[in-house]
């Protein structure tokens, strides 16, 4: 009977020399311990709540067998502050001879981190270390962990405050009336902050109500405050007796509820706010 010879998965058979130099790790043996880096950084979601990042690491398998990745472990920490930390089980499967990008979601909520660590203040850009290490089973080698880091920065929004500075009106009359509120927002955040649209409900008196929404971008510097002319048109006939408040030249109740959509250096956000009573006085437009 001829010979058969028995051939395990390890290698105990003599491979060619082609194999042997396509299999043959740095350390001498038939599998290279895989590689990983962090590539990339991205900022998917912000809010006054919190903010939605994802971690991309980069990881190389050189072998000729898919190797499992068990674990994913990661630390987020700001000034020697641990702030979040967690477990990410069955990661997936690296392919043979490939790379593939792991993908580590992590969602940052202000309100734990301020209850914890009274000196991170809101409206503050918070650089943080972002720690991650891979566990990932190689056969003959066992068990190994590759440790990865990054140094990035994300803020603490603060709301900015959005108040009436003063109304103006350019016609006036019982059936219609056009006039501007100039909305006065302050910019309590030390980044800047781009307004690119205003969504309001305004309103004048007890009842009616003018809606309207503004699409003119304004730069509000970090620490600054800034201007929003906004027009707005409503029936002074609706307003009741409010309306002979504004004839006799009275201040006149208010109250306004929004949105604001800004550009931040850290990705867009939407800001509600709202300001309620006052007596604004509502006061010609110059040279009219």
């Amino acid at each position: 009977m001829r010979d058969t010879k028995s051939v395990d998965f390890f290698g105990s058979d003599k491979p060619s020399k082609e194999e042997a130099d396509e299999e043959k790790g740095s350390g001498g043996g038939f599998f290279s311990k895989p590689t990983a880096a962090v590539f990339g950084f991205h900022i998917l979601h912000i809010s006054l709540e919190k903010v939605d990042i994802v971690v991309d690491v980069l990881v190389t398998n050189p072998n000729p067998i898919p190797i499992p990745l068990v674990d994913i472990i990661y630390l987020i920490e700001s000034d020697g502050h641990k702030l979040i930390s967690g477990t990410i089980p069955d990661a997936g499967t690296i392919r043979a001879h490939g790379s593939q990008t792991i993908k580590i979601p992590i969602c940052l909520i202000y309100k734990d981190i301020k209850d914890t660590y009274d000196d991170i203040q809101p409206g503050e850009i918070i650089p943080y270390r972002v720690s991650v290490e891979l566990l990932i089973d190689v056969p003959i080698i066992g068990r190994v962990s590759l440790p990865l880091e990054k140094k990035v920065e994300t803020p603490a929004p603060y709301k900015p405050d959005v108040d009436l500075d003063k109304i103006e009106y350019d016609r006036f009359s019982l059936e219609e009336t056009t006039a501007s509120l100039h909305l006065k927002v302050e910019n309590k955040n030390k980044f800047d902050l781009g307004v690119n649209t205003l969504e309001y409900n305004f309103t004048l008196g007890d009842d009616n109500k003018a809606n309207a929404t503004l699409s003119e971008s304004t730069k509000i510097g970090q620490c600054g405050e800034g201007i929003l002319e906004v027009p707005i048109t409503f029936r002074p006939k609706d307003l009741g007796s409010a309306v002979w408040d504004i004839i006799k030249g009275r201040g006149v109740g208010y109250s306004m509820k929004g949105k604001l959509e800004v550009d931040t250096p850290f990705g867009p956000m939407n800001i509600p706010f709202s300001k309620e009573g006052g007596k604004e006085q509502v006061k010609e437009r110059s040279g009219n």
